[in-house]
């Protein structure tokens, strides 16, 4: 079992920058994929970055590729989401997630285990 905490959400200006974290419980932190998705109400949730169990391999959606990076720590079982240059749009509810090893990181049904999410608000 995971346990899932993100924090670091907030109101900023378009153009600004926010850095999410999701520290997670339990001794396997490591041995999880994890990733980050966004959704906004009324919206599907949308898969935004992906990091492997070592963080030599990351992800990107086409939409944030060049602004977001992915990035763990895994002696602090801490998975961060650097957000730069965020746009009105990206306004949305953001939850990171665990996954046992397997591929398709970019799909939220491969995911295990869910954080309760953390808004990110960008106003205009």
């Amino acid at each position: 079992q995971v346990q899932l905490v993100e924090s670091g959400g907030g109101l900023v200006q378009a153009g600004g920058s926010l850095r999410l974290s999701c520290a997670a419980s339990g001794r396997t932190f490591s041995s999880y994929a994890m990733g980050w998705f966004r959704q906004d109400p009324g919206k599907e949730r949308e898969f935004v970055a992906a990091i492997s169990r070592s963080g030599g391999s990351t992800y990107y959606a086409g939409s944030v590729e060049g602004r977001f990076t992915i990035s763990r720590d895994n002696a602090k079982n801490t998975v961060y989401l650097q957000m730069n240059s965020l746009k009105p749009e990206e306004t949305a509810v953001y939850y990171c997630a665990a996954s046992r090893p397997r591929g398709g990181l970019r799909t939220d049904s491969v995911y295990d285990y869910w954080g309760q999410g953390t808004q990110v608000t960008v106003s205009s």
